[in-house]
């Protein structure tokens, strides 16, 4: 992969997943994906919503361009690229274009005035990378899954994320110690 730094892989002995090996690649994906998403298939008690004091509802306003452009600033040029092969440092430059900015203003607008976020923006390649410093690679626990998504939507959520927080802070909906 040319967008990652270049090392020596660690010597991997055979993974072992309840103490059967994994020699097959259906039985590795398994034992991966059942390590990396343990809490899937949880159960949520939903009935604790109904404690929850209700608050007034709120105007959810249009994005602005700042919001986006904030967003933008914090974010690492040298991060690794998306599912979709774009890096912040790409996503960068649209508050350069204005009709760009307005355009992804419009979709992220949208998206939460008819409810729907678009499958794209879902699809996800996952990376399996060892841990480093590791003695033995010879249980799923000691790789790390690193997740790629959509940027574009990544872009969108973070600016979401960030109106949330500022919106949970300010009317004192989460409690500061």
């Amino acid at each position: 992969m040319n967008w990652v730094n270049k090392y020596k892989l660690p010597v991997i002995e055979t993974v072992k997943y309840n103490g059967q090996p994994c020699l097959e690649i259906n039985d590795l994906w398994h034992a991966l994906h059942l390590s990396f998403n343990m809490a899937q298939d949880r159960c949520v008690d939903e009935s604790i919503l109904n404690d929850i004091d209700l608050f007034a509802s709120s105007i959810w306003n249009s994005f602005s361009e700042e919001e986006f452009a904030n967003t933008l600033i914090k974010y690492n040029v040298s991060s690794t690229p998306g599912s979709d092969k774009l890096a912040w440092r790409h996503l960068k430059h649209i508050p350069k274009d204005k009709l760009c900015l307005r355009n992804i203003i419009n979709i992220a607008d949208a998206c939460l005035e008819i409810g729907y976020w678009p499958s794209h923006f879902k699809m996800s390649t996952t990376i399996v990378i060892p841990k480093p410093n590791k003695v033995s690679y010879d249980t799923p626990k000691l790789f790390r899954p690193i997740i790629l998504l959509n940027m574009l939507g990544k872009l969108i959520e973070k600016v979401i994320s960030n109106r949330l927080q500022f919106h949970a802070i300010s009317n004192n909906f989460i409690y500061q110690s």
